[in-house]
């Protein structure tokens, strides 16, 4: 049985070469962004240290742009294009999907919708044409220098990986925005608790019947109490919230929300003082050392 061929390639080796460079990018994006932040930040979706968006955007290159590498000028243009629309794309699949933007380019000029802009579109076009007149040539051939059956397994054994990251992913990032729900309801649920509070101490004020007053006094005891229910289960839900959403808020801190921006706040707030928290934990035990 011979092996399916795509492009010229083998489906073994575009695999390899998806892995490759997804790695690349990981590597590529968390050396950038942890500069950018002076923190570790581990960028992609995935557990893996791999970000599917370069190894299929080097795929493109290595399937789509080869018959222009003849003329650098319109080698750079079309891959530029090419390149800049897989981004928007992905961008915009992400907030139909999730309802979340991960990344974005609104505060630089010449941006669309924030999803790319001018700087990042040029980068991508020099970015592919070092990938493939420099990068990619040495790459291949270490990788055609590994044993076949090696190259097979390795294929397997990553492929099997990949599937499971990508299936507790995905599975992670309903159960946040299934959360992000819950959170989007409970803060509704809890404002019109506040507001109709606000409402029995205006008629309190506006009326001085005794028997009205105690009549206020009692519905005022009585939403205060379930204001306090509904302010715990919320802080409940955004701490549960927080924990799911830790490792996407940490890898994507600039995330945004037209629909969870509220709660994207309260999820970042209530991260940042558990930061703080844990910080002055190990202080404290640095201290108790010392002493």
């Amino acid at each position: 049985m011979h092996e399916p061929v795509l492009f010229g390639y083998p489906i073994h080796l575009l695999f390899l070469y998806f892995m490759i460079y997804a790695f690349l990018g990981w590597c590529m994006e968390t050396v950038y962004c942890s500069i950018c932040e002076r923190r570790l930040v581990p960028r992609g979706f995935l557990f893996g240290p791999i970000c599917p968006i370069y190894g299929v955007g080097v795929l493109m290159m290595i399937c789509w742009f080869a018959p222009f590498m003849g003329n650098p000028l319109l080698f750079y243009v079309v891959a530029t294009v090419c390149m800049s629309a897989w981004e928007y794309f992905v961008g915009w699949f992400l907030e139909v999907t999730t309802h979340i933007k991960y990344w974005d380019y609104s505060k630089f000029k010449f941006n669309l919708k924030g999803r790319i802009c001018l700087w990042v579109c040029l980068t991508w076009g020099a970015l592919a044409y070092v990938i493939l007149f420099w990068v990619h040539p040495a790459v291949s051939q270490l990788v055609l220098k590994v044993p076949l059956t090696i190259r097979y397994i390795s294929a397997i054994v990553l492929a099997v990986i990949l599937i499971a990251d990508t299936v507790t992913t995905i599975r992670k990032l309903a159960l946040s925005a299934k959360l992000m729900r819950k959170l989007d309801e409970a803060r509704v649920q809890l404002s019109l608790g506040r507001a109709e509070l606000e409402d029995i101490l205006q008629d309190a004020r506006e009326n001085i019947s005794e028997k009205i007053a105690a009549s206020n006094r009692e519905r005022k005891a009585k939403r205060a109490e379930n204001n306090a229910k509904l302010q715990k289960a919320y802080d409940e839900l955004l701490a549960k919230a927080e924990r799911h959403s830790r490792r996407f808020l940490n890898r994507y801190n600039a995330m945004s929300s037209k629909r969870y921006d509220p709660d994207l706040s309260d999820l970042k707030r209530s991260g940042a003082q558990l930061k703080q928290r844990l910080a002055q934990a190990r202080e404290e035990r640095k201290a108790k050392k010392n002493h």
